[in-house]
């Protein structure tokens, strides 16, 4: 928790510096202006096709009765996208265009339910989502050795003597 807020009071930081080297070093105050404006005006209009085009595959895919967790994400990831392009800055447009533009999102994506995603939902569901369920022993033990909870019945295990008059009935 504490990285994210690292990066979310980095990111502006970052944002601050790099405006202002591109407008004094490079550019100019007044292009760097317009600069700014037109990539959050390209990043709408990528944004707003880009949501477009995932509502139709959630429909498809919802048609054929599939689960749409590349297109739910590929949602959110949108949403966050529009929120990067429309925070004035060089460096929020970059992030919001990388999180826009398809192959970079299908990475982005692909990383996001390898690392956050399924991990989660393997830990809520005790690997009943992903297929990790456990079949024998004890999930949660220390160690995988046996603990002083655990005994060990040698081969009488299920050996039963039973009298001779309970196996006559």
């Amino acid at each position: 928790m504490l990285w994210w807020l690292l990066a979310l009071l980095l990111i502006p930081l970052l944002d601050a510096v790099f405006l202002v080297y591109v407008a004094v070093a490079l550019l100019g105050g007044l292009e760097t202006v317009l600069l700014v404006v037109l990539t959050a005006l390209v990043g709408m209009l990528l944004v707003r096709a880009e949501g477009r085009r995932t509502m139709r595959k959630l429909q498809t895919t919802l048609g054929k009765g599939s689960p749409p967790t590349n297109e739910l994400l590929d949602g959110g990831l949108l949403i966050a996208a529009g929120a990067f392009l429309l925070t004035p800055g060089l460096v929020t447009d970059a992030i919001g265009f990388l999180l826009a533009i398809p192959p970079t999102r299908a990475l982005i994506r692909g990383a996001l339910k390898r690392w956050v995603v399924t991990p989660y939902i393997e830990d809520k569901t005790g690997g009943f989502a992903t297929g990790n369920v456990y079949t024998f022993g004890f999930p949660d033990s220390d160690d995988g050795n046996a603990s002083e909870d655990t005994y060990d019945l040698g081969n009488d295990a299920y050996d039963v003597d039973l009298d001779d008059d309970e196996t006559a009935r």
